[in-house]
């Protein structure tokens, strides 16, 4: 089964950018990926998801100051994360799933997680 290893978090001020990564074990499993976040006391939440031919989808809270990527000869998915702000402050998961019809949005739809990265923005 395919392995989830993210990477790239860390604590910024306000304002400050991140760029996390996931690195899969394999292309098989992963062909359609996304970013959760959860903070403490909330439910896990979708940032962004990216489908089998790169169709994305990010969530509004993002809009404009999120990018998800994906390198497929790399097996590797990315977020950057520009104009970060004390509400983006999280544990970011990213989520694989083998097959989709677009970009899925919903924790239930993916069946491989990582261990997750925090992130940490002050003001």
């Amino acid at each position: 089964q395919v392995q989830l290893v993210e990477s790239g978090g860390g604590s910024v001020q306000a304002g400050g950018s991140l760029r996390l990564s996931c690195v899969a074990s394999s292309a098989y499993g992963s062909a359609c990926m996304g970013w959760f976040r959860q903070a403490p006391g909330k439910e896990r939440e979708v940032v962004a998801a990216i489908d089998i031919v790169g169709r994305t989808s990010n969530a509004d809270s993002v809009k404009g100051r999120f990018t998800i990527s994906k390198d497929n000869a790399k097996n590797t998915l990315y977020l950057q994360m520009n104009s970060l702000q004390p509400e983006d402050t999280a544990m970011y998961y990213c989520a694989a799933v083998s097959w989709c019809p677009g970009p899925r949005l919903g924790p239930h739809e993916y069946y491989r997680w990582g261990q997750g990265t925090q992130v940490s923005v002050s003001s």
